[in-house]
């Protein structure tokens, strides 16, 4: 799963090859402890311009759908395991309608050992974005003024699938990783079978992650009230 990741970078650097018409004013800052409810970062292709425009706009993380009652459904939906997606009506309209790339600097995940969890921090080796395969979704809040600019929430959802490779010793799941190709293909609009597109992607996921690097953190990142540059360097031998 991907419970806390890392942004250490904004605007153009972080999108990468993804090559972004729109990048929004309001993207938060860099971050190295984004937790669920908190906002981050996401690339979509809006399909209501011609041709569709790619966007990169803040969200929440936690995805909640429109016939939500309140925001609290997203505390439990910041990831969608991918190989369910279309027994679950949370899911199923934003994987036709609503897919997008949630770019990140890395991720941490927690590994069980002798002495307990120990934290990771895994990244791309290069330094280049890592990408994670997601949904959005947009929520209306009733209880706010139709010109109120904070009426619209949008929100989003990390995919996972089952932990393959090096990657399965760490955790029995991992995000859906995409290389600039795959996360071109899941962006587009116009494609007829997302799940064919998303099967890809996770058959080659793997290979992605074949690029990435581990090391251990120190146990300050299990609170989200911690943020800083320190939390993802190597703790000392």
């Amino acid at each position: 799963m991907c419970g806390r990741f890392v942004v250490a970078r904004v605007g153009s650097e972080l999108v990468g090859e993804l090559r972004a018409d729109h990048i929004a004013d309001d993207l938060p800052e860099p971050s190295y402890n984004i937790a669920p409810t908190q906002r981050a970062a996401i690339v979509l292709d809006s399909a209501k311009t011609d041709p569709p425009s790619r966007r990169v706009e803040a969200a929440r993380w936690g995805l909640v759908p429109g016939w939500a009652k309140d925001l609290s459904i997203g505390q439990r939906t910041f990831n969608a395991r991918a190989e369910e997606l279309e027994q679950k009506r949370m899911f199923t309209p934003a994987l036709a309608k609503r897919r997008a790339v949630v770019p990140a600097t890395g991720y941490f995940e927690w590994k069980r050992s002798d002495d307990g969890k120990v934290p990771l921090f895994i990244h791309p080796e290069g330094g280049e974005p890592m990408l994670f395969a997601g949904l959005y979704e947009w929520w209306k809040d009733a209880g706010r003024a139709d010109d109120d600019p904070e009426r619209w929430i949008l929100s989003f959802t990390i995919l996972t699938r089952s932990g393959v490779g090096a990657l399965a010793s760490v955790h029995d799941r991992m995000p859906v990783f995409l290389d600039a190709d795959h996360a071109d293909a899941w962006l587009d609009p116009a494609a007829e079978n997302p799940r064919d597109v998303l099967d890809a992607a996770m058959d080659d996921a793997p290979r992605v992650a074949e690029s990435f690097a581990w090391h251990e953190v120190d146990r300050a990142v299990g609170n989200v009230r911690n943020d800083a540059p320190t939390l993802i360097e190597p703790v000392a031998e």
